[in-house]
Parts: structure tokens; C-alpha cells; sequence
């Protein structure tokens, strides 16, 4: 679990983006995007798919 502790004289603003930052690199978007409603099976496999492709384009490059 993310947290982020106050520090004093800290404002609201520059906490919630370190709050940000934390969940970005903790991964947690995507996992919240894959979980927010039902996939079906076929939706999997293209998704799958893609992201395989995607590997496969980003290996060859220099």
C-alpha cells in the first residue's frame, strides 16, 4: 500500500503529487484499469495480442 507522510508546513498540493508519483511507480494504474469492469475472454486475447506485438516492435529498436 502507497502512503505519504505530512511533513510539517507541508501543503496539500505538493503531497498529493508525491502521492501521485508513489503510485505511479508502484504500478497501481494499470492494475486499477485492468480490474475496472469484466473482460471477456476475446477482449483478453487482443489485448494480449497487442501488448505481445508491442514487446516484440520495442526489442528490435535501437
Amino acid at each position: 500500500m502507497t502512503q505519504v507522510i505530512l511533513g510539517e508546513n507541508e501543503g496539500i498540493e505538493s503531497a498529493l503529487r508525491r502521492f501521485k508519483r508513489e503510485v505511479s511507480k508502484a504500478g497501481i494504474f494499470p492494475d486499477v484499469k485492468k480490474h475496472r469492469h469484466f473482460e471477456t475472454p476475446l477482449q483478453k486475447r487482443k489485448r494480449k495480442a497487442v501488448a505481445k506485438q508491442k514487446q516484440r516492435q520495442n526489442r528490435f529498436r535501437y
